[in-house]
C-alpha cells in the first residue's frame, strides 16, 4: 500500500520523480484541503526552505517523520515537533565540497572582482578607461569562523593558495595545523579575508557584528556561506556603506529569497543566490539520502541521518 506524504517546500522535479518512483503518493500542503487526507499524511518532506510549525502539525495529526533534503531545518519548530514525538532527518556531510568550492569561488570573485570586471568588459567601459587594479589572493591570510568538515575543506582549498590559515570555533581542534583564535573579533583582526562556516543556532546568531567588522577592517573582506542569521545583515550594510570593510560575498541572507535592495545596490559586494549545495551531482545525492530516510522510516529501520535532537529518539 502506498504510504501518503506531504511536501512542505517546493521540490525539485528530480525529487518528486523520485518520490512517485518509490511509490509514495506525495500531496502539496498548500493545495490540500480535505480533513480526512490530512490524516493520512504520516511524513512531510521539504528542502531547507520548509516552514513547519505548531500550527501546521495541528493539522496533521499522524505524521512521525519531517526529512529535510538539506542541511539547514531552521523552519522546523524543533521543540513543537519532540513534543510530539515526530523525528527530523537531513542530508548532512553531502554538500562539504560544493560549499567549500563556492567559498573559494566567491573569495577569488570579490577580491579579484570577477563579476564587476565582467560588468566593465560587457558595458563597453573598457574602451575608454582601464579597470581598477584588485586585490591578490594567494598568500594572503584567511580566517574561518567555524573548523568543521566545511570548514577543514575551505581551509584544505586554502592551502594550494598558499594561503596563511587561522580560525575560531567553540574550542581548538587536535587535528588541524591552524592557528588558532578565542573569538571571531580576534581572528578578524588578523586576515585579510574572513570565510563564515559555522551552523546557524542561538549561539551563532549575529556572531559577525559591529566588533567583527571593525576589526576586519577597511582591507578585509567577508565571505558567508553559512547562514544569513550568523552575520547582522543591517550592520553589514552600513559597514560596506561606509567602507568600514573592503567588501563582502555573500551566499545566504535574512529573509531569503528576499534580499535587502540596499545590499543589491552596493558595488563593493558579490552575491549568489544560495547556491552552495546547488550541483546536479550533490542534490541528487540529497535526494537519495531524503528517500532512503523515508523508507528506513516506513520499514522500522534505524534512521541514516536524524537531526542532533533527534538522534535519542
Amino acid at each position: 500500500m502506498a504510504q501518503e506524504i506531504m511536501q512542505v517546500s517546493p521540490l525539485p522535479a528530480f525529487m518528486m520523480n523520485a518520490l512517485q518512483e518509490a511509490d509514495y503518493i506525495v500531496h502539496d500542503h498548500t493545495h490540500i484541503k480535505d480533513p480526512g487526507a490530512l490524516r493520512k499524511v504520516s511524513a512531510l518532506v521539504g528542502t531547507s526552505t520548509a516552514k513547519v510549525d505548531k500550527k501546521l502539525l495541528t493539522m496533521l495529526p499522524n505524521v512521525k517523520l519531517i526529512a529535510i533534503c538539506g542541511m539547514s531545518y531552521d523552519g522546523v519548530d524543533v521543540e513543537a515537533v519532540q513534543e510530539k514525538g515526530i523525528v527530523v532527518t537531513y542530508t548532512p556531510g553531502l554538500l562539504t565540497d560544493d560549499v567549500a568550492d563556492l567559498a573559494l569561488g566567491l573569495m577569488l570573485s570579490i577580491g579579484r572582482r570577477i563579476p564587476q570586471a565582467d560588468r566593465f568588459l560587457r558595458n563597453g567601459d573598457w574602451v575608454s578607461e582601464s579597470f581598477p587594479i584588485t586585490r591578490k589572493v594567494s598568500g594572503a591570510t584567511l580566517g574561518i569562523v567555524g573548523m568543521g568538515r566545511i570548514g577543514q575543506a575551505i581551509a584544505k582549498r586554502a592551502v594550494a593558495f598558499d594561503m596563511r590559515v587561522c580560525y575560531t570555533s567553540r574550542e581548538p581542534k587536535n587535528n588541524v595545523p591552524y592557528t588558532f583564535y578565542k573569538t571571531a573579533t580576534a581572528l578578524a583582526g588578523e586576515v585579510d579575508y574572513l570565510v563564515v562556516a559555522v551552523p546557524s543556532g542561538d549561539s551563532t546568531k549575529g556572531l559577525i557584528g559591529a566588533s567583527v567588522l571593525q576589526a576586519l577592517g577597511s582591507q578585509g573582506y567577508l565571505i558567508n556561506i553559512a547562514h544569513g542569521a550568523v552575520v547582522d545583515q543591517p550592520v553589514l550594510v552600513q559597514a560596506l556603506k561606509d567602507k568600514l570593510i573592503a567588501g563582502a560575498a555573500l551566499d545566504v541572507f535574512w529573509d531569503e529569497p528576499l534580499v535587502d535592495p540596499e545590499l543589491r545596490r552596493l558595488h563593493n559586494v558579490v552575491l549568489t543566490p544560495h547556491i552552495g549545495s546547488a550541483t546536479e551531482e550533490t542534490r541528487r545525492a540529497m535526494v537519495a539520502l531524503t528517500v532512503e530516510n523515508l523508507q528506513a522510516f516506513y520499514q522500522k529501520r534505524p534512521l541514516p541521518t536524524p537531526i542532533p535532537q533527534c538522534q535519542s529518539v
